[in-house]
């Protein structure tokens, strides 16, 4: 029987993994630890209850907060602000006091309870000046990666671990970075059993999507709701491509790697949808009009937003070899799973998405 705590528990990954855990292992001991900072995090607080898991209100950028006195098995760090936006052309206080301050602080609690301690990175660690180098072709509803390609780590399957990391990236990015490199040296030097997940977009039920993050679910209220959507840069015609990954194969993932861990141990992988599971805007848009049964309005405008990119697909090679974990589910799955989650609680999250 383990105990783990959760941080960022009542997020969208947090919250899933948490009851999705003491789901399959009913003895384990959950905590989940949140700061409720996201809107709709509150939602989770009565889930988690109801499944049996603890919830604690506090902030991993306070010490203090994190004085719990049970001892964990396995930390997952599933706490940050998740917007490749955050902090630019606002203050930036936020996302590195928490994606930063914080990790070395859910640390030091590893190193207290001698616990083991698996980090939910981001694709986004790879810098923004070669995310938009990769050479793509052009369909009638997306972009496609070329066979050629001038940069290291990068193939017609997607992006590996070999990607180059020299520029910059985005404060979200380097704050992911700069923890992974903090894990290392809590590894070599305070023992710390560590696997690092860099994730590319993760959807599904219980996911608050907003603009910057979030865009199966923002796609699909816009939709569910009758509201316009709205294509930027690159072409303005939305053929920007993403992998997609549904929750409950990324808790597959996390299970294996709690199960296995000495076979995982001082990894670094990245973990995305990949091959079978990615989409363009475009894509999304009839998907969703298929799901919910309306159709929106398409808009555009020229305005580009700064740090996107035209494609990202992730190369699942590494971490299948050690694992031969694959996604099982499709982008379909993801939006009709979400789509029945909105439809059975559209009163409580009509404040919410339908905006």
């Amino acid at each position: 029987m383990y105990t783990i705590l959760i941080t960022g528990g009542c997020g969208f990954i947090g919250s899933n993994i948490a009851i999705s855990l003491k789901s399959k292992y009913p003895a384990y001991r959950i905590i989940c630890i949140d700061n409720l900072k996201r809107r709709g995090s509150e939602l989770n607080i009565t889930r988690l209850m109801e499944n049996g898991i603890k919830f604690i209100h506090g902030d991993i950028r306070n010490k203090e907060d994190l004085e719990i006195d049970e001892k964990s098995d396995f930390i997952i760090d599933a706490a940050a602000e998740p917007s490749v936006m955050a902090g630019i052309g606002s203050g930036a206080n936020y996302v590195i006091n928490t994606n930063l301050n914080g990790t070395i602080n859910v640390l030091n609690l590893a190193v207290r309870d001698k616990a083991k301690f698996i980090f939910l990175s981001t694709s986004r660690v790879y810098p923004i000046t070669y995310l938009q180098q990769i050479n793509y072709t052009e369909s009638n509803t997306r972009f496609e990666l070329s066979k050629k390609q001038n940069l290291t780590g990068i193939s017609i399957k997607g992006i590996n671990e070999k990607f180059p990391l020299d520029k910059a990236r985005s404060l979200y990015g380097t704050t992911k970075l700069a923890s992974e490199l903090l894990i290392e040296e809590f590894k070599e030097f305070f023992g710390v059993g560590c696997v690092i997940n860099r994730c590319g977009v993760i959807a599904g039920p219980y996911q608050m999507g907003k603009v910057d993050q979030g865009v199966v679910t923002l796609w699909l209220a816009r939709h569910y709701w009758k509201r316009d959507i709205t294509y930027f840069g690159f072409g303005r015609q939305g053929k920007q491509v993403r992998d997609v990954l549904h929750i409950l194969d990324l808790f597959d993932l996390i299970d294996f790697e709690i199960q296995n861990f000495d076979s995982v141990q001082g990894q670094t992988f990245n973990v995305g949808g990949g091959e079978e599971s990615n989409i363009s805007l475009k894509e999304l848009t009839t998907i969703c009009a298929e799901v919910s049964g309306n159709r929106v309005k398409e808009n555009s405008t020229g305005d580009d937003r700064r740090g996107d990119i035209p494609v990202y697909i992730t190369d699942n090679t590494k971490i299948s070899r050690f694992t031969h974990w694959q996604p099982k589910r499709k982008v379909l799955n993801i939006v009709s799973d979400t789509f029945d989650w909105i439809h059975e609680n559209e009163n409580h999250l009509c404040q919410i998405l339908n905006v």
